[in-house]
């Protein structure tokens, strides 16, 4: 792809993860409207997959090796099923805001669970700072989540609101999980393929955990409104398709640390959206919260977003010298 092409991609690809993954935490409350959580997660998985892999088998691409099915399917169940069809059923008891905000806290988590390169995190001083700060936040945010009369509390009293903070947490664990999985055990198929295969195995998980958690008892598909149909096709088409596909390429053009500031507008993109579409809002606790998560995510990230690469740091101090050795003294007239 030629250069003037990613002149245009590069910024509509950023804003497709920025403000299509923050309304999605909305489009699952729309969705939850007509559809049992892992019910609406296992037709999201699975509707985005059957899409993606039929136009790939029309191009002429294979989807054989079940040795790549496998890896593709552990990978699909821990982030997809695990780390997304979790935030459905947590979003039955908190709004997509409070969800959104919650889930803010990933980075965290893959700091934690990537055992593996402690020493790289922790010989950073700011990454333990953003951690400790990040997790004053997440105090401060669950304090003011569990007294907060949001539309949700309603039917749902302060402790299946903490548990279904605890889900939401459990959620980002199972998104680190699986991505620590999946660059440890890389599939060989093309990037596309992979995707669309841990879609489909998702989607198959969420509909088999859909049967065993006796969602599909009383569902009737003719009684889901409209509302809860446009959320589903939101998530299928611009939440599994588009945004997570522009999240990968991005990924292919740009730094990882710089791709992933997605994690500081999402949240802010669903308070946004929320407030307008749904009239849902948050309190002053869970807003001072929200900035803090924030400042502690940014924190962890910090070094690696005013680093210097060496040769910027040559070309900076070739252009130092040459304005001094080209500077004349003041010479008074």
């Amino acid at each position: 792809m030629n250069t003037n092409k990613n002149k245009w991609l590069i910024p509509i690809a950023f804003t497709n993860i920025y403000v299509i993954w923050g309304i999605t935490f909305l489009a699952i409350s729309f969705g939850l409207n007509g559809f049992p959580p892992f019910i609406l997660s296992g037709f999201r998985f699975l509707g985005a997959g059957i899409i993606m892999i039929g136009y790939l088998l029309v191009k002429g691409e294979k989807a054989n090796y079940a040795i790549n099915w496998k890896k593709n399917a552990i990978t699909g169940i821990l982030i997809l099923t695990g780390g997304t069809g979790l935030v459905a059923w947590g979003e039955q008891y908190v709004t997509a805001s409070e969800a959104a905000i919650a889930i803010a806290t990933g980075p965290f988590w893959f700091i934690a669970i990537d055992k593996k390169n402690w020493s790289y995190y922790f010989s950073d001083k700011f990454i333990p700072l953003g951690l400790v700060i990040g997790f004053a936040g997440l105090i401060l945010f669950l304090n003011g989540s569990v007294s907060s009369s949001g539309s949700h509390t309603q039917t749902a009293d302060a402790s299946i609101r903490i548990i279904a903070f605890v889900v939401l947490g459990l959620s980002s664990v199972a998104w680190v999980l699986g991505s620590l999985y999946s660059k440890k055990n890389p599939a060989d198929h093309s990037t596309f393929m992979n995707i669309a295969q841990q879609l489909i195995t998702a989607g198959i998980a969420s509909l088999v955990i859909a049967f065993f958690r006796n969602e599909w008892t009383g569902f009737s598909i003719i009684k889901v409104p409209l509302n809860a149909w446009l959320g589903l096709l939101f998530l299928i088409v611009f939440g599994s398709i588009i945004a997570y596909l522009s999240y990968i390429w991005l990924l292919s053009v740009k730094p990882a640390a710089l791709v992933s500031t997605h994690t500081y507008i999402n949240p802010i993109v669903t308070v946004i959206a929320g407030w307008i579409v749904a009239n849902q809002t948050i309190n002053i606790n869970q807003f001072y919260g929200l900035i803090v998560i924030l400042a502690g995510v940014l924190l962890t990230n910090v070094t690696k977003y005013f680093k210097l690469s060496k040769r910027s740091k040559v070309k900076i101090r070739r252009v130092i010298r040459h304005v001094n050795k080209n500077a004349r003294p003041y010479q008074p007239i």
